[in-house]
């Protein structure tokens, strides 16, 4: 096992390829500044901001999944609202929960029957705390 998204599990076997790529992380501080007459403002860090994750995942028939369910399941997720946890590698990322604040499905390949042979979704994840 690669890593999970709440019960999203991310494998890579013989059988199973679920997995994503194109993986970032952004994190960024939160600052205010107060206004100073006739001078410049003052900056004044206010703590840290909510990291963000972006990955796309790919589905494949030809790798065991079914591209459709696959991108029912994570609608359904993100719909949910549901705050989950995410570790890749045995470790935890961030310092509590995240959140799906996005989702892009993309249908590559549907067969002469309609179905979807082939697809992506871009997923965008929020630290929920």
């Amino acid at each position: 096992m690669i890593g999970a998204l709440g019960d999203i599990v991310f494998i890579a076997t013989a059988e199973t390829l679920r997995t994503f790529d194109e993986f970032k992380r952004s994190s960024a501080s939160r600052w205010g500044k107060h206004e100073i007459l006739g001078k410049k403002p003052k900056t004044q860090w206010v703590g840290p901001g909510l990291d963000t994750i972006s990955f796309v995942m790919r589905f494949d028939v030809r790798y065991g999944v079914n591209p459709r369910k696959e991108l029912d399941k994570l609608v359904a997720t993100e719909r949910s609202g549901k705050a989950m946890s995410l570790t890749i590698g045995g470790k935890g990322l961030g310092v509590g929960l995240w959140i799906i604040t996005s989702l892009e499905q993309s249908w590559g390949t549907i067969d002469n029957q309609g179905n979807v042979l082939t697809a992506t979704a871009n997923i965008s994840l929020e630290e929920y705390v």
